[in-house]
């Protein structure tokens, strides 16, 4: 691999269980990617969304108990430490899911101390003290569907969550000075072709041009590229051309490598990969792709250089070829994570 433009701190990688345990590992930059332990904390027995705020805290949401638990993250080993004040209570009758917030940058302050929680029907917006403690912001926007997943733009000035009314589309919200939601004009955007119900039960990535969902129903990959007006992006959304794209059975979680896009498909057992057109946002189906490769959900390093996939036998490590996409296993994967089913990556800032 060519040498970073930056030199960041360390980087860990968490991963929740079936247990109710969320397990920690440091990545090893150089050696591959390759993990190691630092630990476990206890968490919910069952969680839909997983993420970090400020590169300093990691939340994890607890629907059967209405409640988001949160942790610090030690800045030098990765490990967890509840927070006093978790769990947090998201109100009764909720049953929050995904998480999303505004990555951190890798500059000497964190970034936006913002959590957004997909929450029965509703987007719970908090903002996060110094302590790590959430505080819900007012006026939570109505989104039809309890069962859909959220991505924050890496501006922090947008969010996406996915419509699963029929015929299915991203609603898009502007982020705001503090915070609040607010919907995007000509929201929800629909997806050519779309007629099945529930069509965005998963995946949603956004890499700040481009929004890709994965479409389990029909066996695509949706894409749509962002709106700009007089050189600024509005978060309107205007789909790619030739979307949807096709993947393989059941495509779930999608994630960002670089230039590559990869879609875990939930009922065939393999992963897809495509490169991503920079000028058009077009995909394209990498050489070798679908590759026999299953799982859960997927994560990569901050420089999609490496590339995790959690699934029944642990939590398989993969090195991306920067020019190919293709996917080699690195040493000693997979790693030991019984039960593992979300992961995120937390890149800490240099000193």
């Amino acid at each position: 691999m060519a040498a970073c433009p930056i030199q960041p701190g360390p980087e860990f990688l968490y991963a929740t269980t079936s247990a109710g345990q969320i397990l920690a590992f440091s990545i090893d930059r150089n050696n591959s990617g390759t993990l190691t332990s630092v630990g476990s904390v206890s968490g919910p027995s069952v969680s839909l969304g997983l993420t970090s705020v400020s590169n300093q805290f990691l939340y994890a949401s607890d629907p059967h108990n209405s409640e988001i638990d949160g942790y610090s993250i030690n800045q030098t080993t990765g490990a967890l430490t509840a927070l006093a004040a978790s769990p947090f209570s998201t109100g009764t009758l909720s049953s929050p899911g995904f998480l999303a917030a505004p990555p951190g940058d890798l500059g000497s302050s964190p970034g936006s101390s913002l959590l957004y929680a997909a929450d029965s029907g509703t987007i719970d917006m908090f903002t996060v003290s110094s302590a790590g403690v959430p505080t819900a912001l007012s006026g939570s926007p109505n989104v039809p569907e309890a069962g859909f997943s959220i991505v924050v733009d890496p501006s922090g000035q947008f969010l996406y969550a996915s419509d699963d009314d029929p015929p299915g589309g991203i609603f898009a919200f502007t982020t705001g000075s503090t915070g609040a939601l607010t919907v995007v004009p000509n929201s929800p955007f629909t997806i050519p072709g779309q007629t099945v119900a529930n069509s965005l039960p998963a995946g949603i990535v956004d890499n700040g041009s481009y929004v890709y969902a994965a479409l389990s129903q029909t066996n695509q990959i949706a894409a749509f590229s962002l709106v700009s007006v007089g050189g600024a992006f509005t978060g309107a959304l205007t789909p790619v051309p030739g979307s949807p794209f096709s993947a393989g059975t059941a495509p779930t979680a999608v994630i960002f490598a670089g230039n590559f896009l990869y879609a875990i498909n939930s009922s065939d057992g393999t992963l897809s990969g495509y490169s991503i057109n920079p000028a058009n946002g077009v995909l394209t189906t990498l050489s070798g792709s679908a590759f026999a490769i299953a799982g859960a959900s997927l994560a990569t390093d901050y420089f999609g250089e490496y590339l995790y996939v959690a699934g029944s036998t642990g939590i398989q490590a993969f090195d991306i070829d920067s020019s190919s996409g293709a996917l080699t296993s690195v040493s000693g994967s997979p790693f030991l994570a019984t039960g593992a089913t979300l992961l995120t990556v937390v890149q800490i800032p240099p000193p």
